[in-house]
Protein backbone atom coordinates (compact mmCIF):
# COMPACT_ATOMS: atom_id res chain seq x y z
CA UNK A 1 0.00 0.00 0.00
CA UNK A 2 1.18 3.13 -1.41
CA UNK A 3 1.66 6.19 1.54
CA UNK A 4 -0.76 8.19 0.07
CA UNK A 5 -3.00 5.29 0.39
CA UNK A 6 -2.22 5.49 4.33
CA UNK A 7 -2.21 8.73 4.53
CA UNK A 8 -5.83 8.72 3.67
CA UNK A 9 -7.18 5.72 5.48
CA UNK A 10 -8.78 7.92 7.98
CA UNK A 11 -10.70 9.73 5.41
CA UNK A 12 -11.59 6.64 3.65
CA UNK A 13 -12.43 4.26 7.30
CA UNK A 14 -15.20 7.60 7.85
CA UNK A 15 -16.58 7.75 4.35
CA UNK A 16 -17.01 3.54 4.62
CA UNK A 17 -18.73 3.95 7.63
CA UNK A 18 -21.09 6.56 6.71
CA UNK A 19 -22.05 4.37 3.45
CA UNK A 20 -22.54 1.49 5.91
CA UNK A 21 -24.93 2.88 8.14
CA UNK A 22 -27.18 4.31 4.87
CA UNK A 23 -27.16 1.06 3.23
CA UNK A 24 -27.95 -0.40 6.43
CA UNK A 25 -30.82 1.90 7.07
CA UNK A 26 -32.10 1.15 3.07
CA UNK A 27 -31.63 -2.79 3.94
CA UNK A 28 -33.79 -2.51 7.22
CA UNK A 29 -36.58 -0.24 5.61
CA UNK A 30 -35.97 2.76 7.74
CA UNK A 31 -35.18 4.64 4.64
CA UNK A 32 -38.06 3.77 1.61
CA UNK A 33 -37.08 2.43 -1.22
CA UNK A 34 -39.76 2.80 -4.00
CA UNK A 35 -40.69 -0.61 -6.03
CA UNK A 36 -42.76 -0.11 -9.64
CA UNK A 37 -45.31 -2.58 -11.02
CA UNK A 38 -43.18 -2.76 -13.90
CA UNK A 39 -39.91 -4.34 -14.56
CA UNK A 40 -36.95 -2.19 -13.90
CA UNK A 41 -33.19 -2.92 -14.75
CA UNK A 42 -30.35 -0.76 -12.97
CA UNK A 43 -27.09 -1.07 -14.68
CA UNK A 44 -24.22 0.46 -12.45
CA UNK A 45 -20.64 -0.20 -10.93
CA UNK A 46 -18.87 0.47 -7.50
CA UNK A 47 -16.46 2.14 -8.59
CA UNK A 48 -16.01 5.96 -9.98
CA UNK A 49 -16.14 5.78 -14.06
CA UNK A 50 -15.30 3.68 -16.90
CA UNK A 51 -16.77 0.38 -15.96
CA UNK A 52 -18.84 0.45 -19.58
CA UNK A 53 -22.19 1.27 -18.57
CA UNK A 54 -22.95 3.17 -21.49
CA UNK A 55 -22.19 0.06 -24.19
CA UNK A 56 -24.12 -2.44 -21.29
CA UNK A 57 -27.75 0.28 -21.97
CA UNK A 58 -26.97 -0.06 -25.80
CA UNK A 59 -26.66 -3.82 -25.55
CA UNK A 60 -29.72 -3.97 -23.43
CA UNK A 61 -31.41 -1.86 -25.93
CA UNK A 62 -30.33 -3.81 -29.28
CA UNK A 63 -31.69 -7.06 -26.85
CA UNK A 64 -35.13 -5.77 -25.18
CA UNK A 65 -36.25 -2.79 -27.90
CA UNK A 66 -37.73 -5.10 -30.85
CA UNK A 67 -39.92 -6.95 -28.17
CA UNK A 68 -40.59 -4.61 -25.53
CA UNK A 69 -41.63 -0.99 -25.20
CA UNK A 70 -38.30 -0.12 -23.21
CA UNK A 71 -37.42 3.60 -21.67
CA UNK A 72 -33.94 4.79 -20.73
CA UNK A 73 -34.10 7.31 -17.02
CA UNK A 74 -30.28 8.70 -16.81
CA UNK A 75 -29.54 11.01 -14.20
CA UNK A 76 -28.28 13.71 -17.25
CA UNK A 77 -24.47 14.00 -15.58
CA UNK A 78 -23.34 17.82 -16.48
CA UNK A 79 -25.81 19.07 -17.78
CA UNK A 80 -27.58 22.32 -17.14
CA UNK A 81 -30.55 21.40 -16.41
CA UNK A 82 -32.77 20.07 -13.76
CA UNK A 83 -35.82 18.05 -13.66
CA UNK A 84 -37.78 15.74 -15.69
CA UNK A 85 -36.81 15.93 -19.82
CA UNK A 86 -38.02 13.56 -22.22
CA UNK A 87 -34.91 13.90 -25.36
CA UNK A 88 -35.26 14.48 -28.38
CA UNK A 89 -33.06 13.78 -31.44
CA UNK A 90 -32.44 17.76 -32.09
CA UNK A 91 -31.68 18.25 -27.91
CA UNK A 92 -28.51 19.54 -27.12
CA UNK A 93 -25.50 17.51 -24.91
CA UNK A 94 -25.61 20.98 -22.27
CA UNK A 95 -28.92 20.28 -21.66
CA UNK A 96 -29.28 16.42 -21.19
CA UNK A 97 -26.57 15.19 -21.06
CA UNK A 98 -24.06 13.63 -23.19
CA UNK A 99 -25.02 9.68 -22.65
CA UNK A 100 -28.69 9.84 -22.89
CA UNK A 101 -28.18 11.83 -25.76
CA UNK A 102 -26.08 8.79 -27.52
CA UNK A 103 -29.18 6.95 -27.12
CA UNK A 104 -31.56 8.62 -28.11
CA UNK A 105 -29.11 9.17 -31.19
CA UNK A 106 -28.34 5.73 -32.07
CA UNK A 107 -31.77 4.22 -30.95
CA UNK A 108 -34.39 6.72 -32.59
CA UNK A 109 -37.65 5.02 -31.75
CA UNK A 110 -36.44 4.40 -27.74
CA UNK A 111 -37.87 6.42 -24.81
CA UNK A 112 -35.42 8.56 -23.28
CA UNK A 113 -35.34 10.57 -20.28
CA UNK A 114 -33.19 12.48 -17.31
CA UNK A 115 -34.39 12.74 -13.80
CA UNK A 116 -31.57 13.19 -11.49
CA UNK A 117 -34.78 12.11 -8.72
CA UNK A 118 -35.55 8.24 -10.14
CA UNK A 119 -38.64 7.62 -8.57
CA UNK A 120 -40.26 10.64 -9.85
CA UNK A 121 -38.39 9.94 -13.12
CA UNK A 122 -39.92 6.43 -13.24
CA UNK A 123 -43.55 7.38 -12.06
CA UNK A 124 -43.34 10.66 -15.07
CA UNK A 125 -42.51 7.72 -17.45
CA UNK A 126 -45.32 5.76 -16.97
CA UNK A 127 -47.27 8.43 -16.76
CA UNK A 128 -46.73 9.71 -20.17
CA UNK A 129 -45.15 7.02 -22.41
CA UNK A 130 -46.06 3.71 -20.71
CA UNK A 131 -43.46 1.93 -20.69
CA UNK A 132 -43.50 -2.09 -20.56
CA UNK A 133 -39.33 -2.08 -19.29
CA UNK A 134 -37.08 0.65 -17.38
CA UNK A 135 -33.54 0.58 -17.91
CA UNK A 136 -31.98 2.68 -15.06
CA UNK A 137 -28.37 3.57 -16.11
CA UNK A 138 -25.69 4.47 -13.34
CA UNK A 139 -28.07 4.03 -10.61
CA UNK A 140 -26.63 1.13 -8.07
CA UNK A 141 -25.90 3.68 -5.33
CA UNK A 142 -29.47 5.55 -5.70
CA UNK A 143 -31.29 3.21 -2.94
CA UNK A 144 -34.20 5.38 -3.51
CA UNK A 145 -35.69 3.01 -6.21
CA UNK A 146 -35.39 -1.16 -5.52
CA UNK A 147 -34.86 -2.24 -9.09
CA UNK A 148 -35.97 -5.65 -9.63
CA UNK A 149 -32.78 -6.28 -11.55
CA UNK A 150 -29.76 -5.56 -10.60
CA UNK A 151 -26.56 -5.63 -13.25
CA UNK A 152 -22.86 -4.78 -11.22
CA UNK A 153 -20.10 -4.46 -13.88
CA UNK A 154 -16.59 -4.40 -12.81
CA UNK A 155 -13.47 -4.49 -15.25
CA UNK A 156 -10.75 -6.65 -15.90
CA UNK A 157 -8.02 -3.99 -15.06
CA UNK A 158 -9.57 -3.21 -12.03
CA UNK A 159 -11.61 -5.26 -9.97
CA UNK A 160 -13.79 -4.07 -7.04
CA UNK A 161 -12.41 -6.88 -5.28
CA UNK A 162 -8.97 -5.37 -5.40
CA UNK A 163 -9.98 -1.52 -4.74
CA UNK A 164 -10.42 0.83 -1.90
CA UNK A 165 -13.02 2.97 -0.92
CA UNK A 166 -12.76 6.74 -1.55
CA UNK A 167 -10.32 8.45 -1.25
CA UNK A 168 -7.82 5.58 -0.70
CA UNK A 169 -9.11 3.96 -3.83
CA UNK A 170 -12.05 4.51 -6.79
CA UNK A 171 -14.72 3.06 -4.97
CA UNK A 172 -17.96 4.76 -3.99
CA UNK A 173 -19.16 2.38 -1.50
CA UNK A 174 -17.59 -0.83 0.04
CA UNK A 175 -17.21 -3.82 -1.54
CA UNK A 176 -20.11 -5.88 0.40
CA UNK A 177 -22.50 -3.50 -1.69
CA UNK A 178 -21.81 -5.78 -4.21
CA UNK A 179 -24.23 -8.60 -2.98
CA UNK A 180 -27.16 -5.99 -4.23
CA UNK A 181 -26.53 -7.68 -7.24
CA UNK A 182 -28.43 -10.42 -9.06
CA UNK A 183 -25.75 -10.12 -12.26
CA UNK A 184 -21.96 -9.02 -11.75
CA UNK A 185 -20.32 -8.39 -15.47
CA UNK A 186 -16.29 -8.40 -16.05
CA UNK A 187 -16.25 -5.55 -18.51
CA UNK A 188 -13.00 -4.81 -20.73
CA UNK A 189 -12.04 -8.18 -20.88
CA UNK A 190 -9.24 -9.80 -23.26
CA UNK A 191 -11.30 -11.39 -26.13
CA UNK A 192 -9.30 -14.44 -25.50
CA UNK A 193 -9.96 -14.57 -21.54
CA UNK A 194 -9.29 -18.48 -21.34
CA UNK A 195 -11.86 -20.47 -18.51
CA UNK A 196 -8.28 -20.68 -16.05
CA UNK A 197 -8.48 -16.97 -15.57
CA UNK A 198 -12.24 -16.17 -15.25
CA UNK A 199 -11.53 -18.92 -12.42
CA UNK A 200 -9.50 -16.65 -11.01
CA UNK A 201 -11.51 -13.88 -10.86
CA UNK A 202 -14.56 -15.83 -9.88
CA UNK A 203 -12.39 -16.70 -7.21
CA UNK A 204 -11.60 -12.98 -6.41
CA UNK A 205 -14.86 -11.66 -6.51
CA UNK A 206 -16.21 -14.44 -3.85
CA UNK A 207 -19.69 -14.36 -5.41
CA UNK A 208 -22.87 -15.60 -4.00
CA UNK A 209 -24.70 -18.42 -4.46
CA UNK A 210 -27.36 -16.42 -6.23
CA UNK A 211 -25.71 -14.35 -8.63
CA UNK A 212 -24.77 -15.30 -12.12
CA UNK A 213 -20.88 -14.05 -13.20
CA UNK A 214 -20.10 -13.08 -16.98
CA UNK A 215 -17.24 -11.89 -19.06
CA UNK A 216 -17.43 -9.24 -21.66
CA UNK A 217 -15.15 -7.37 -23.92
CA UNK A 218 -15.27 -4.05 -25.92
CA UNK A 219 -15.39 -4.23 -29.92
CA UNK A 220 -14.59 -0.78 -31.50
CA UNK A 221 -15.68 -0.42 -34.89
CA UNK A 222 -13.64 -0.72 -38.20
CA UNK A 223 -15.90 2.00 -39.46
CA UNK A 224 -15.56 5.53 -38.97
CA UNK A 225 -18.69 8.51 -38.66
CA UNK A 226 -20.04 11.70 -38.97
CA UNK A 227 -23.60 12.58 -39.59
CA UNK A 228 -24.88 10.40 -41.66
CA UNK A 229 -21.62 9.06 -43.58
CA UNK A 230 -19.41 6.07 -43.24
CA UNK A 231 -15.72 5.32 -44.15
CA UNK A 232 -12.94 2.68 -43.24
CA UNK A 233 -10.83 3.71 -39.83
CA UNK A 234 -8.06 2.18 -42.00
CA UNK A 235 -8.37 5.54 -44.14
CA UNK A 236 -6.56 7.21 -41.47
CA UNK A 237 -3.51 5.33 -41.92
CA UNK A 238 -0.53 8.24 -42.93
CA UNK A 239 -2.70 11.05 -42.22
CA UNK A 240 -2.43 13.44 -39.21
CA UNK A 241 -5.44 12.50 -36.89
CA UNK A 242 -5.93 14.08 -33.63
CA UNK A 243 -7.78 11.58 -31.07
CA UNK A 244 -9.86 14.33 -28.86
CA UNK A 245 -11.28 12.14 -25.66
CA UNK A 246 -13.13 13.28 -22.40
CA UNK A 247 -13.55 9.68 -20.88
CA UNK A 248 -12.65 8.29 -17.95
CA UNK A 249 -10.67 5.36 -19.29
CA UNK A 250 -9.12 5.87 -23.53
CA UNK A 251 -6.34 3.52 -22.91
CA UNK A 252 -8.13 0.78 -24.78
CA UNK A 253 -9.05 2.73 -27.62
CA UNK A 254 -5.68 4.05 -27.72
CA UNK A 255 -4.34 0.66 -27.94
CA UNK A 256 -7.21 -0.26 -30.94
CA UNK A 257 -5.42 2.95 -32.84
CA UNK A 258 -2.43 1.71 -31.80
CA UNK A 259 -2.64 -1.70 -33.18
CA UNK A 260 -3.87 -0.28 -37.07
CA UNK A 261 -0.96 1.50 -36.92
CA UNK A 262 -2.72 4.99 -36.94
CA UNK A 263 -0.77 7.80 -36.59
CA UNK A 264 -2.23 10.47 -33.82
CA UNK A 265 -1.82 13.40 -31.11
CA UNK A 266 -3.65 12.27 -28.52
CA UNK A 267 -5.79 15.24 -26.35
CA UNK A 268 -6.86 13.74 -23.72
CA UNK A 269 -9.34 15.59 -21.56
CA UNK A 270 -11.26 14.51 -17.95
CA UNK A 271 -14.42 12.72 -18.07
CA UNK A 272 -17.56 14.74 -19.39
CA UNK A 273 -15.18 18.12 -19.77
CA UNK A 274 -16.77 20.69 -20.80
CA UNK A 275 -14.70 21.92 -24.13
CA UNK A 276 -13.93 25.77 -23.25
CA UNK A 277 -13.17 28.03 -26.18
CA UNK A 278 -8.92 27.75 -26.06
CA UNK A 279 -9.25 23.82 -26.08
CA UNK A 280 -12.27 24.10 -29.29
CA UNK A 281 -9.53 26.22 -31.19
CA UNK A 282 -6.89 23.59 -30.49
CA UNK A 283 -9.26 20.79 -31.37
CA UNK A 284 -10.32 22.81 -34.82
CA UNK A 285 -6.79 23.58 -36.07
CA UNK A 286 -6.24 19.69 -36.57
CA UNK A 287 -7.13 18.72 -39.97
CA UNK A 288 -8.87 15.27 -39.20
CA UNK A 289 -10.66 14.98 -35.51
CA UNK A 290 -11.10 11.45 -34.60
CA UNK A 291 -13.50 10.85 -30.99
CA UNK A 292 -15.64 8.72 -29.02
CA UNK A 293 -19.70 8.51 -29.49
CA UNK A 294 -20.20 10.21 -26.01
CA UNK A 295 -17.51 13.41 -26.97
CA UNK A 296 -19.05 13.79 -30.41
CA UNK A 297 -22.63 14.44 -29.00
CA UNK A 298 -20.57 17.29 -27.01
CA UNK A 299 -18.69 18.55 -29.88
CA UNK A 300 -20.81 18.32 -32.44
CA UNK A 301 -23.21 21.12 -31.62
CA UNK A 302 -20.22 23.60 -30.56
CA UNK A 303 -17.43 22.91 -33.06
CA UNK A 304 -18.02 23.55 -36.70
CA UNK A 305 -15.61 21.18 -38.24
CA UNK A 306 -15.70 19.23 -41.71
CA UNK A 307 -13.53 16.17 -41.25
CA UNK A 308 -14.83 15.23 -36.71
CA UNK A 309 -15.02 11.74 -36.81
CA UNK A 310 -16.69 9.23 -34.36
CA UNK A 311 -15.85 5.76 -33.50
CA UNK A 312 -18.52 2.98 -32.48
CA UNK A 313 -17.96 0.55 -29.98
CA UNK A 314 -20.15 -2.73 -28.98
CA UNK A 315 -20.11 -4.72 -25.96
CA UNK A 316 -19.89 -8.42 -26.29
CA UNK A 317 -19.83 -11.48 -24.01
CA UNK A 318 -16.61 -14.00 -24.16
CA UNK A 319 -19.01 -17.34 -25.04
CA UNK A 320 -21.70 -16.73 -22.83
CA UNK A 321 -23.80 -13.89 -24.20
CA UNK A 322 -27.52 -16.14 -24.94
CA UNK A 323 -26.88 -17.56 -21.07
CA UNK A 324 -27.00 -13.51 -19.91
CA UNK A 325 -29.72 -12.78 -22.66
CA UNK A 326 -31.80 -15.54 -21.11
CA UNK A 327 -31.41 -14.25 -17.75
CA UNK A 328 -32.64 -11.03 -18.63
CA UNK A 329 -35.63 -12.32 -20.54
CA UNK A 330 -36.83 -14.53 -17.87
CA UNK A 331 -37.04 -11.75 -15.07
CA UNK A 332 -38.96 -9.81 -17.86
CA UNK A 333 -41.56 -12.34 -17.97
CA UNK A 334 -41.01 -13.19 -14.85
CA UNK A 335 -42.23 -9.72 -13.38
CA UNK A 336 -45.62 -9.56 -16.03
Amino acid sequence: MSILRKILFPLALVYGIIILIRNFLYDSGVFKSTSFSIPVICVGNLSVGGTGKTPMIEYLLVLLGPNYKTATLSRGYGRATKGFHLLKETDDATEVGDEPLQFKTKFKDSIVAVDEKRVRGISVLQEKCAPEVVLLDDAFQHRKVRAGLYILLTTYGQLYSKDYILPMGDLREPRAGAKRANIVVVTKCPRDLNSRAQAKIRESLKLEAYQKLFFSYIAYSKHLYKENKMGLITSLADQKVTLVTGIAKPKPLCDYLDGLQINYDHLDFPDHHNFTSSDLEKIAAAPIVLTTEKDYMRLKGVLNHPNLYKIPIKMKFINSGLEFDSQIERYILNEK
